[in-house]
C-alpha cells in the first residue's frame, strides 16, 4: 500500500490537531517531569484507565510519547525533548498573548 505523505502544512496541522485534544495534551503535561505508569498517569490527569490508554496508544502511534515496558508494568515517556521543548515554547508565546487567545470568539472554549 503506498500511503502518499501529507505536505508540510498539511502535517504541522495534524500534528496541532493531536495536541489539541485536552485528555492527550494533559497526558503530554503530565509526562513533562518525567515517565509513569498509566496508574500514575490516570490519578494526574483524572482521566479513566481505558480512556488514557487509547489516548496513549495514539500519541505513541505518532511519535510524541514511547513506551518501556518494564515486567508487568509500561512507563510512557515524551519521545523526544522537542515536545518539551515545544510545549515551552507554547507557554512563552501564550504568556504574551494568552489574554487575546481567550478572547477569541472564533474557537469554541473548551474546558
Amino acid at each position: 500500500m503506498n500511503v502518499r505523505a501529507p505536505s508540510g502544512l498539511a502535517l504541522k496541522a495534524k500534528l496541532f490537531r493531536g495536541l489539541s485534544d485536552p485528555s492527550r495534551l494533559a497526558l503530554i503535561e503530565a509526562l513533562r517531569d518525567g515517565e509513569k505508569t498509566v496508574s500514575q498517569l490516570v490519578e494526574a490527569t483524572g482521566l479513566s484507565q481505558p480512556n488514557a490508554s487509547a489516548h496513549l496508544a495514539c500519541l505513541r502511534d505518532c511519535g510524541i510519547v514511547e513506551k518501556r515496558q518494564a515486567g508487568r508494568y509500561a512507563f510512557y515517556a515524551l519521545a523526544d525533548d522537542q515536545v518539551e521543548a515545544l510545549l515551552c515554547a507554547a507557554e512563552e508565546l501564550l504568556a504574551r498573548i494568552g489574554a487575546q487567545i481567550f478572547a477569541c470568539t472564533r474557537y469554541r472554549q473548551e474546558g
